[in-house]
């Protein structure tokens, strides 16, 4: 019922649209730019003639946030996004585990969202999904979150949606360096020294951090080291190249859940990345040729558990994976009014992974788990057309070829009204799919190598307006996904369990946002999204809503939000549990001198007692604060 009803409104809502288009015509509309994106078609472009919807999260936003991890930030700004946490830093990987990022329903954990950097994917290549203490504030200009499947432009794991994560640069002349540091509660220290210079065709950013915790519970460390660096040159007035790399360290020590603690749970997580790029922009033509090398090396001792009778274990798990790629698009005017992106990709991911026992009868040797290597190539066009003043046409298509699995054809269609004042009207159909990851088909019961691709289908309808001069803007979206093929771990007819392609996708839901500039001081802003799931899944609220206010005057700058969560599954099956709670957020920086800044950050100020991971309790009110030094 749900999907005729989406399917009735993309049809009647355009014909009703189409009816009016002489009198919009007719009509003065302001013309005034829009925010320019490029998640949506690569080549940068107006949001408002995106047929889909992107959220973008500034860097003025992610320095307010005074977070070192990009993933609050962007729970608190994008409807129907959420990120599971355990404690006061860091998200760590493996049974215990947090970190993990859902959109409408459909999780990173399980490689049916994607996060990039700088239009690259980012997820582990035996595991499929991202590693979530790798994004940190020091890496963003800004971030863009698309709502819904981006697999025409991204292939496989871009199911669900795509966090792109662009990277930072100097956009004006001259060397700037920044020092930021912090201490607060459980011993909690967070550190960053940015370098930026730009210099006539050069430009280069340096950035290096190093950030720990004792963690609210015993055996919760946490520490980090991270280190990023991107040199950029203008070869000529219309090319330039990048070359950029980044390496991040973690350490960190998962307690178990509260009614059965864990000993010796211990990590060492190293992920890297580097990419280089080659960019041409002309007036009616641009694109880039791009290559890319993402690797990861894990150490993981899964402790255990003296209440339960166990004794520490013999093996280590050990892992490598790595993943590399190119990338080649051209997009192109060929009259007015259109654009056409062409776009190859080349993806090669895997890795090996094997257990290394230290003691016991099998000390000195290792058991291997997997060592296997896959390859996706594809070719791609996406299509846009303006229609006069009021209507853009959108379409693409991507051809997908998977080394073991075959090919995928994968489109997408939708259009964008342009209304009188400042009105925006869109309706899409877009198609996301899955491949299979490594870990599903190959490593530990109950792999199966037979496994197919995940598909779904997503049906969008979009409004939004600005209203004074575009001091005040809001939006509505609704959405319906109707998926097929889902990998579940059911009972094997043979015995034991098996990953079997048995599952479905069948959720609905509304998202609001809304964003007002009261005057030079004050300005507010809010969100909120409801999630209909016809089969729960943990870490997807049904409600969430946030409302934050910030004040800016003189040497001041002060925000706070709320944030409420309701019908959060930290469990399902034959006894399901959810969470609602409340947390009040609270920063604030004062600028003492013109090369310093001290700052606060005050969180859970109400003391909520809740869980997002089910057996891990969240600590109560924590309290930071540091300084900022320019010079």
């Amino acid at each position: 019922m749900i999907r005729r009803l989406f399917i009735v409104c993309c049809v009647i809502l355009p014909s009703a649209v189409s009816m009016r288009a002489e009198e919009a015509d007719s009509l003065s509309v302001n013309r005034s730019l829009g925010e320019l994106v490029v998640t949506g078609t690569r080549d940068e472009t107006d949001v408002r003639h995106l047929s889909q919807t992107v959220s973008v999260i500034d860097r003025s936003v992610i320095e307010q946030s005074l977070q070192p991890s990009l993933l609050p930030v962007l729970t608190e700004q994008v409807p129907g996004l959420f990120v599971t946490s355990r404690g006061v830093m860091g998200y760590g990987v493996s049974d215990g585990a947090a970190g993990g990022i859902s959109l409408r329903g459909l999780s990173g954990g399980s490689g049916r969202l994607m996060v990039l950097i700088d239009g690259h994917p980012q997820y582990a290549g035996i595991f499929g999904h991202p590693i979530s203490d790798s994004y940190q504030s020091l890496l963003a200009d800004r971030v863009e979150v698309l709502r819904g499947p981006a697999s025409v432009l991204y292939g496989s794991n871009a199911m669900g949606g795509v966090v792109n994560i662009v990277t930072r640069k100097m956009h004006e002349d001259g060397v700037k360096t920044d020092l930021h540091a912090g201490y607060g509660s459980y011993n909690t220290l967070e550190t960053e020294l940015t370098n930026r210079i730009r210099k006539g065709r050069f430009s280069s950013v340096v950035s290096g951090s190093y950030n720990r915790t004792d963690g609210h519970r015993g055996n919760m460390q946490f520490e980090q080291y991270g280190g990023y660096a991107k040199l950029g040159y203008e070869l000529a007035d219309n090319w330039g190249t990048y070359a950029d790399v980044n390496v991040t360290h973690f350490n960190a020590t998962y307690p178990g859940p509260v009614s059965a603690p864990l000993l010796e749970g211990d990590q060492r997580i190293t992920r890297g990345v580097a990419s280089f790029a080659l960019e041409n922009k002309y007036e009616r033509t641009s694109g880039a040729l791009s290559v890319f090398y993402n690797w990861g090396k894990h150490w993981i001792n899964d402790g255990y558990t003296p209440s339960a009778g166990e004794s520490p274990k013999d093996g280590r798990f050990n892992s490598f994976d790595n993943m590399m790629g190119m990338s080649l698009y051209q997009s192109a005017q060929f009259f007015k009014g259109n654009r056409i992106t062409f776009g190859f990709d080349w993806f090669r991911y895997g890795g090996e992974a094997w257990t290394e026992y230290v003691k016991g009868e099998n000390a000195g040797t290792r058991s291997d788990l997997v060592d296997k290597y896959e390859n996706e190539v594809a070719g791609y066009v996406d299509f846009r057309q303006d229609i006069s003043r009021w209507l853009t046409l959108n379409a693409g298509l991507r051809v997908d070829h998977h080394s073991r699995v075959g090919t995928e054809w994968i489109p997408q269609a939708g259009v964008a009204f342009h209304l009188p004042k400042d009105m925006e009207l869109k309706a899409s159909a877009t198609k996301g799919f899955r491949y299979p990851i490594l870990r599903e088909m190959y490593m530990f019961p109950p792999q199966n190598p037979d496994l197919k691709p995940e598909s779904m289908w997503n049906y969008e309808i979009a409004f939004s307006q600005r209203l004074f001069g575009g001091r005040l803007q809001y939006g509505l979206n609704l959405f319906y996904i109707d998926g097929k093929n889902l990998i579940m771990t059911l009972p094997n007819p043979n015995g034991g369990m098996l990953n079997q392609n048995s599952g479905a996708i069948d959720n609905a839901g509304v998202e609001l946002q809304a964003a007002y500039r009261i005057n030079r001081c004050w300005s507010v802003d809010a969100n909120y999204s409801y999630l209909h799931m016809k089969s729960p899944v943990i870490a997807a609220p049904e409600h969430k809503l946030y409302a934050g206010a910030n004040f800016t005057k003189g040497r001041w700058n002060v925000s706070s939000g709320i944030q409420y969560i309701a019908g959060l599954y930290t469990a399902v099956g034959d006894k399901p549990q959810t969470e609602d709670f409340v947390l009040w957020n609270v920063r604030g920086s004062f600028r003492a001198t013109e090369w310093l800044s001290v700052w606060a950050r005050g969180e859970n100020l109400l003391a909520q007692r809740y869980e997002i991971n089910a057996g891990y309790p969240m600590p109560k009110a924590t309290f930071e604060g540091g300084v900022h030094l320019e010079f």
